[in-house]
């Protein structure tokens, strides 16, 4: 099993893999990660999941919230 964990360098991460189209939705948009930061896709620092950003603005809504 290989790592999917992102490596580190001075705190911040790192992944210099070229991105898989998995990888990518699970970065920028998973519903199941509650960090709007996320490790890059490609290369060194952050990414930004915009599933979490539009529901912590309340742009989006979980499926079990009601309106």
């Amino acid at each position: 099993m290989k790592d999917d964990k992102p490596k580190r360098f001075l705190g911040i991460p790192y992944d210099w893999r070229s991105p898989s189209m998995a990888r990518i939705k699970e970065r920028s948009w998973n519903p199941n990660d509650r960090r709007v930061f996320t490790p890059k896709m490609l290369g060194w620092g952050y990414s930004i999941n915009f599933y979490e950003l539009g529901r912590r603005l309340g742009i989006i809504r979980r499926p079990d919230q009601s309106p």
